[in-house]
């Protein structure tokens, strides 16, 4: 799902989701977050000590920094590489277990600047690795890191969705279909590249002060990178962040890894659990552990409460609490759900510990509370995301106006070039906007993107667009360029929505694209599973596509802040692609084969991954394609009324909050927090989220300057350090020296975690 703010969770101020990515929802990127970064604060130079610096405009500079005459290098690029694949390796792990992803950007601006500072003092003058480390470079690196771990979301939603229903063919599993996954990859990493290249200067340039795009977290990586460029005192506070970081990312490391062997201890904390078994095993608490109430020592949701802020980590806990301490119980308690016994007659110790979480025989049984609540936390994250999109009416209206404009502006200067005029073109182009301060781009025609590149690039990728979903994925030339076509719309929104607030609508994309290709393969000749690959295959394209693009505008804002050129950028996000195009794929085989129960549901023991955005692809593609399986009508009703409550709140917030009332906002809860809670099947993640933003609420009251100088690092550090521990984990589970078989689950409930 994954807002990149990607579930598919847009992680917002330094997040891609939940993609997210985003707080990405699903899709959710954390992107749907609010961001802790106040932009309007930082100052730079005697000058903006004095006033408020203009952000649309390039920033000002350390007069001391020297003129970067490349600052593309093999060694910025290789680095970004680097460090972007440890962020799509962590996304992967992340995104299954819960459906948050997370942007590289702020990750690979701060380690790449002390990867190259080191290179660079100890390189001398040595080609490739050593010579001089400006900001520009610093740029390059986040672009390529931002490319490099930019495709995590398709593998955690739609792609694994595929075989869970059954439509990839009985018996086979990713490895099987590796070619077709990379081809996929392929297309929905270049296609949004290339379609939304010829937009950058609409984006950053024309429009950006007209529609308030002030874009905050990619605002935020470039002011981190001019303090981290600015002198003697900005190189100290670098290597403290530097250093923050990198202790942050080794402690989560070291901690998921060791924790495998111990992780009733380490790790996961079933307090009733242990309650039972203090009692001699005669207890109520078996009824609590049920419904998921433990408590996880995850770092990487630690840190994402760190970056979340309170509201909306409180608002995710009381969805947790709403859905598996009220709503659930409810439903169980008067029929309309059921749960499964995980105990029988050799273990009667465990009396009373049910699983609520099941998502088999959808149509055939009574649901379980985990079916139930999907729906309203679908409609939820789509009403809510939707209404956000809709309220912002003028500032849509605003910006097709000024697309005709620009577009019949620069029709007319091709004909004037050729001696020849439109009258109507002419009049349409010169309109201005009331106001208007017109912004010059500040990079010469010969360090922008050649029309050529993008336009061929672009035409060769729909070519094998079409020719693989033909072949690989059985979808007609005409849907595929439906989905290409709905990925650009997405695209265009996104960018706005996300230009202005931060969080990126993938999750309502996503959706979206599937109720459309469930019209559109309705009443054909297809069969359910021809429709639900289609479908899944579909959506996937449309919402990858988008958040590509959306990735690129943003390093487009980064660099026109640095005074990087577009060129330069541009080159290095694609270079970045290329490696995730052939890492993800092979993450993803490494995942699903050390935990097939990640793409096979009858896989047999625990699963360490709830794959909340899987299940929601595949209920919704199940439910907009096959006749037999329903919506419960009860769960219909409530999804209607807490979709209709909550773009009621959206309206309420933005026509009656305003002016001086306009300071109540915060007390609003996030509605696409809430939502989050109900898909995800247990409240774990949620009371760590919490206490991550607990802990930063703390920190910023008792100490603002330490908060300024390690908060983001401690954040990163810990969410990029447990998803690499999630790759160890199953590299040493392939190797058959994992937890399972070394360890010991002591004081897990059944003595399994």
């Amino acid at each position: 799902m994954g807002d990149k703010k990607s579930i598919e969770v847009d992680p917002a101020a330094a997040v891609r989701p939940f993609s997210e990515s985003q707080p990405a929802i699903e899709g959710t990127d954390l992107k749907e977050k609010e961001s802790n970064v106040d932009l309007t604060t930082t100052k730079t130079s005697e000058a903006a000590d004095e006033e408020e610096e203009d952000l649309f405009k390039p920033l000002l500079m350390d007069a001391s920094i020297p003129h970067e005459e490349n600052p593309l290098t093999v060694r910025a690029v290789v680095v970004g590489c680097i460090l972007g694949s440890l962020v799509c390796a962590s996304n992967l792990y992340l995104g299954l277990k819960t459906g948050f992803t997370f942007s590289a950007n702020m990750f690979g601006a701060i380690f790449g600047y002390g990867v190259l500072k080191f290179l660079e003092k100890s390189g001398g003058k040595i080609p490739i690795i050593g010579g001089f480390f400006g900001p520009q470079e610093n740029s390059i690196v986040q672009a390529a890191a931002t490319g490099a771990g930019g495709t995590g979301g398709i593998f955690v939603a739609a792609l694994p969705a595929m075989y869970r229903l059954g439509v990839m063919g009985e018996g086979r599993s990713p490895m099987d279909d590796l070619g077709a996954i990379f081809t996929i990859t392929l297309v929905a990493s270049f296609i949004g590249i290339f379609y939304v290249t010829p937009l950058r200067r609409f984006f950053i340039i024309q429009v950006a002060r007209e529609l308030k795009l002030m874009f905050p977290t990619p605002t935020a990586v470039a002011l981190t990178i001019r303090s981290m460029h600015a002198g003697a005192a900005g190189s100290i506070d670098a290597m403290k962040k530097l250093k923050c970081l990198m202790w942050s990312f080794m402690a989560a490391l070291v901690h998921r890894v060791t924790s495998y062997y111990a992780i009733g201890i380490l790790y996961d904390w079933h307090i009733f659990t242990w309650i039972h078994i203090w009692s001699g095993y005669k207890s109520w608490a078996m009824n609590i552990e049920s419904w998921g109430w433990y408590f996880e020592i995850t770092p990487a949701f630690i840190g994402s409460g760190i970056l979340i802020g309170l509201n909306p980590a409180i608002s995710m806990f009381a969805g947790a609490v709403i859905a598996w301490g009220i709503v659930g119980p409810l439903l169980v308690h008067y029929g309309e759900c059921v749960g499964i016994a995980l105990f029988d007659e050799d273990t009667p110790e465990w009396d009373g510990y049910y699983s609520f979480a099941s998502l088999r025989n959808l149509g055939k049984t009574t649901p379980s509370p985990r079916y139930w609540l999907l729906w309203p936390g679908v409609m939820v994250m789509v009403c809510s995301s939707m209404a956000e999109l809709f309220v912002q009416y003028k500032v849509i209206w605003s910006a097709l106006k000024t697309v005709w404009r620009e577009s019949c502006a620069g029709i007319n200067d091709k004909l004037v070039a050729r001696g020849k005029q439109n009258a109507f073109l002419a009049k349409q182009g010169a309109k201005q906007v009331k106001d208007e301060i017109v912004i010059e781009d500040p990079f010469p025609p010969e360090e922008q993107v050649k029309t050529w590149m993008w336009a061929l690039g672009l035409l060769v990728t729909l070519v094998i667009a079409m020719i693989v979903f033909h072949f690989q994925w059985e979808t007609n030339p005409g849907l595929t360029i439906l989905a290409i076509l709905m990925a650009f719309i997405f695209s265009f929104l996104a960018i706005q929505i996300g230009g202005v607030t931060d969080t990126t609508p993938l999750t309502a994309a996503a959706k979206a694209s599937q109720l459309v290709f469930g019209g559109a393969t309705s009443g054909g000749s297809y069969t359910i599973e021809q429709a639900q690959k289609i479908n899944l295959v579909a959506g996937a394209l449309a919402s990858g596509g988008a958040d590509q693009a959306t990735a690129l505008v943003s390093d487009f804002r980064t660099g026109f802040l640095i005074g990087t050129s577009p060129i330069k950028q541009w080159i290095a996000q694609s270079l970045g692609s290329f490696i995730s195009v052939w890492l993800g794929p092979g993450l993803f085989v490494l995942f699903t084969s050390a935990y097939p129960c990640i793409w096979d549901v009858n896989a047999e023991g625990s699963c360490p991954f709830m794959v909340p955005s899987v299940t929601a692809w595949a209920a919704v593609a199940e439910a907009v394609t096959n006749p037999q399986v329903s919506i419960p009508w009860s769960s219909g009703i409530f999804s209607i009324v807490m979709g209709a409550v909550s773009v009621a709140q959206v309206v309420f917030r933005h026509y009656y909050l305003v002016g001086e009332r306009e300071k109540y906002r915060e007390w609003l809860p996030n509605w696409g927090a809430i939502a989050l809670s109900w898909v995800i099947p247990a409240p774990v993640f949620a009371t760590a989220a919490l206490l991550g933003a607990i802990i930063a609420a703390l920190w910023r009251k008792y100490s603002m300057r330490t908060w300024d100088l390690y908060g983001y690092a401690v954040a990163a550090g810990f969410i990029a350090g447990e998803g690499l521990g999630g790759v160890v984990g199953a590299v040493l589970t392939l190797a058959g020296v994992d937890g399972g078989t070394k360890g010991t689950n002591i004081a897990c409930p059944m003595n399994s975690c």
